[in-house]
């Protein structure tokens, strides 16, 4: 996404940001700074742990942000100043100056930023957990505590519980100085400023050993955060460690080693067998097996030979290459797939952006109702203060809704993540909630549902003439990408059949194409398109439909309104599309193939995959089936992210077919990496299996507050139970989030 500015005042600016542990983190970030005069557009990912923002400097200076966002207790560093104009989305690419190139007055950028290898993370990212900050603040707040305890067993009268009040106050200082700073910027309600509250009400009303022991499992609680929050971050940082720090370049004849961040696009890079491939890039020299499974997640090593691409990371299993570089370090497909998986953490889902409002109003709620049931019985009843207002603190910590807000977050960063690795992209909660809901699959025919190679079975010519025949039609086909023209052109040359210079030619949407040959219009079209030019004979319409019956597509060639003759091709299905099919089928989805083919050959590829299907439809009569499939059906469309970039944008969820094309991985709501249809069933069952889990969390942590908030107005849990439970609820509702990177999509 672009940010414009109307006189080019804003820039562009980006940050790293250490100790972002979940969305509540960035809430409270971006809270924050949106408040500042002349700051726009700000986005803050927990994932990458990045800060970006369009800044005006006349009103506000950089290092008030810096300020600001260590006032609420997280890290800053390393940023980089990009071009105003910059484009894509700053979250990713702006702390690099745009991928890598600075600005001329940002100074020099780091190494390798913005690069698959650099993938941002805080500082602390690979540390033990005893040497990051929080790790520091539960030994310290361990140690006083301990400290406390022995004092009390071996100093006399009230010096132990003064020890106890000390351990307390030195612990929940650094919590009460990010409480207030958030207070300071419009922020009253925090699980910091509860920590804070809940502490010093503890210690006005003699609970000092308590308070102490509170202060310790919060600390204790936010590591665990941290460190669960590591974890899910773990999967990103993966992905930038396939592609390796140097390449081995090739030039006059001799070979250097390289940092594989400083290839450019035209280098020839030599990679050996066992090594990982250093750049997007093309063969030009050796034949190879390429294991592309750390990319798409394809177990079987493909060969590869001169000519074929070859993706970043992908391993050669067994022979030297040679490959030309045709994508920059920071745009290759690693790199891509990293930036689509961390700006998807930024969509938040319908149901995330739910408990996000629910929780605006959830704390002011409990606020309000600790301060009756510490006032209401004493006022009402005369019952004792001390002992209501201790229940009154201890509900406090029980109602922070820090699990309840992570709930939705963490299982989709795990699930993206999980998805990710094996070979399936979907971009953000919004698209995977809208997954889960799918109860119809439409899939485009040649290159999705079949191999997208069709070969030659027929030709047939009213003359006999079939060479003549097949180079007219090579003729006018010459220069089409189409697969059915390369059938052709391919068949023909194996004939040895020659190809005539042809002028003027054009495609006819949805019916064919058209040259002129020799001063005479030639058309290769469908029967239907040469019956409407009077070109179609009674003989010709039966070969036709017998040839559709066996499940193949006919080509009529006419030239100046006379048929010449016939070519009948097949396009088999995917070897993995009919267990494919049957797989939806028994989840309860139905399946429905679009194709611009006839209605016969589509009903026999239909057929044979027990499907329903749609035939002889244009583009706009795809984009029409959809918008009457999607009335009554959660639709998910499947297709080749080109030809079928109108349905895709018109389906529910539009799922692009490809391993790693650019179109693949940008055009569509997501795409299947592995170009299998098979992964449909795959994508499927993760996003319902991640809309279990959601809801699994929201139980978790809605039932532990309910039982602990009555326990609590009863006078059976205390604060320390009140906070253990929450930071249990905490860690509960992560860890099961976290099961989902392990989720097996195949059956």
């Amino acid at each position: 996404m672009s940010l414009k500015q109307d006189d080019n005042a804003a820039n562009i600016y980006s940050w790293t940001v250490g100790g972002m542990d979940c969305a509540n983190c960035a809430s409270k970030i971006r809270t924050a700074l949106e408040r500042l005069p002349g700051v726009s557009d700000v986005k803050v990912s927990v994932m990458s742990e990045t800060l970006a923002l369009a800044l005006d400097e006349g009103k506000t200076a950089r290092e008030t942000i810096e300020r600001m966002v260590e006032k609420l207790g997280y890290k800053v560093s390393a940023r980089q100043k990009a071009r105003a104009d910059a484009g894509g989305d700053a979250s990713v690419g702006a702390c690099c100056g745009g991928k890598g190139r600075p600005h001329p007055d940002a100074g020099s950028p780091e190494p390798g930023h913005g690069i698959a290898s650099h993938v941002h993370g805080a500082g602390e990212a690979n540390a033990s957990w005893y040497r990051t900050g929080k790790g520091h603040l539960v030994i310290l707040t361990g140690l006083l505590l301990a400290a406390a305890w022995g004092a009390e067993f071996f100093l006399p009268g009230e010096m132990g519980m003064w020890a106890f009040v000390v351990a307390c106050l030195i612990g929940v200082a650094p919590v009460a100085r990010r409480a207030f700073a958030a207070l300071h910027v419009g922020m009253p309600f925090t699980i910091e400023m509860l920590m804070s509250v809940a502490a010093s009400g503890a210690l006005f009303i003699g609970a000092a050993e308590e308070a102490a022991l509170v202060v310790f499992l919060f600390a204790v609680g936010e590591l665990l955060e941290g460190v669960a929050a590591d974890r899910a971050r773990a999967g990103i940082r993966a992905l930038g460690d396939l592609v390796p720090k140097t390449a081995l370049i090739e030039e006059k004849g001799e070979t250097r080693k390289v940092k594989a961040s400083e290839l450019f696009i035209g280098q020839i890079v030599v990679v050996r067998p066992g090594d990982r491939i250093p750049a997007d890039g093309e063969i030009v020299d050796g034949i190879a097996g390429i294991d592309e499974a750390p990319v798409t997640g394809e177990s079987v090593p493909k060969s590869k030979g001169e000519g074929e691409e070859v993706f970043a990371g992908s391993i050669v299993t067994d022979a030297v290459i040679r490959v030309r570089v045709t994508r920059a370090p920071e745009d290759n497909t690693i790199a891509r797939i990293i930036r689509l998986v961390e700006e998807a953490q930024e969509a938040r889902a319908p149901t995330e952006r739910f408990i996000d409002r629910f929780s605006r109003y959830y704390m002011p709620a409990i606020v309000a109702l600790a301060a009756l049931v510490a006032v209401v019985p004493p006022l009402a009843v005369a019952a004792p203060w001390d002992v209501w207002l201790y229940r009154a603190l201890a509900l406090l910590l029980i109602g922070c809704p820090c699990a309840l807000v992570i709930s939705v977050p963490a299982s989709i960063a795990s699930s993206l993540s999980a998805g990710a690795r094996r070979g399936l992209l979907l971009k953000g909660g919004a698209v995977l909630e809208a997954a889960a809901r799918v109860d119809l699959v439409a899939l485009d025919k040649t290159g999705t549902l079949t191999v997208g190679r069709p070969a030659v079975t027929d030709i047939w010519s009213p003359d006999g003439e079939e060479r003549r025949l097949l180079s007219l039609a090579a003729s006018v086909e010459a220069g089409s990408n189409h697969p059915l023209a390369a059938a052709i052109l391919s068949f023909s040359e194996k004939l040895g059949v020659s190809v005539e210079p042809a002028s003027d030619a054009r495609v006819i949407p949805g019916r064919g194409v058209e040259a002129r040959i020799d001063g005479q219009t030639v058309t290769v079209g469908s029967p239907r398109h040469a019956e409407e030019q009077g070109a179609m004979t009674r003989e010709a319409w039966q070969r036709t439909e017998a040839l559709e019956t066996q499940g193949k597509t006919v080509a009529a060639v006419f030239q100046a309104n006379a048929l010449r003759g016939l070519i009948a091709l097949r396009d088999e299905p995917r070897e993995d599309a009919t267990v494919a099919m049957r797989e939806l089928a028994q989840m309860g989805v139905r399946s429905v193939m679009l194709t611009g083919d006839n209605a016969r050959t589509a009903e026999a590829i239909a057929r044979s995959l027990s499907m329903e299907f749609r035939a002889e439809l244009l583009p706009d009569d795809k984009v029409s089936a959809i918008r009457e499939l999607t009335a009554n059906n959660t639709v998910m469309m499947i297709g080749d992210g080109i030809n079928d970039a109108p349905a895709l944008a018109t389906a529910d969820v539009g799922v692009a077919m490809g391993s790693g094309t650019d179109v693949a991985l940008e055009s569509a709501d997501g795409a299947l990496l592995r170009n299998r249809v098979s992964d449909v069933g795959g994508m499927l069952r993760l996003a319902r299996a991640t809309m279990v889990n959601i809801r699994q969390n929201i139980t978790i942590a809605l039932g532990l507050k309910a039982v602990f908030l009555v326990t609590t107005v009863l006078g059976i849990t205390g604060l320390w139970i009140a906070i253990l439970a929450d930071t249990g609820a905490t860690v509960l509702v992560t860890l099961n989030a976290l099961r989902l990177l392990g989720f097996r999509v195949e059956r």
